[in-house]
């Protein structure tokens, strides 16, 4: 238990301190079955410096998001079925806790995905990868 807690540790170090575009992102046939359309909101500098569940700090400008139940780590692909547009994100956080949101994105996420201005939209969420993996 001791070695699976350090290795978890360590991994979870090193991701976080990596650039994001160093990561490979491979699909998991476990997880990527994993869909789920639903209400995305955003959060952003009002809570930077804040706790995340994974026990980071919250950066507004990391491609990061909370949700309910995905594992911490998770990187899934959120889509806005509208305009096809896209982006990946780690989840480091849980929540929303508001209504029938499903994920929430971070400032920059939802500033890529073209939704900041909106507040919510309807998004699909698929499970890229919930494995760490180096390229």
């Amino acid at each position: 238990m001791k070695l699976t807690q350090l290795l978890l540790a360590g991994s979870l170090a090193w991701f976080c301190s990596t650039p994001a575009h160093a990561y490979a992102i491979y699909d998991s046939p476990h997880h990527t079955q994993h869909t789920q359309t639903g209400q995305a909101s955003w959060y952003g500098r009002q809570f930077a410096g804040r706790r995340t569940a994974n026990g980071e700090r919250f950066d507004p400008n990391a491609m990061t998001a909370a949700h309910r139940t995905l594992p911490i780590g998770t990187i899934v692909r959120v889509t806005d079925p509208e305009t096809s547009r896209s982006v990946l994100v780690r989840i480091n956080d849980r929540g929303p806790y508001v209504g029938n949101r499903v994920i929430d994105l971070s400032e920059r996420a939802a500033t890529r995905l073209g939704i900041r201005h909106a507040g919510t939209k309807t998004v699909v969420i698929r499970v890229a990868s919930s494995n760490l993996h180096a390229p």
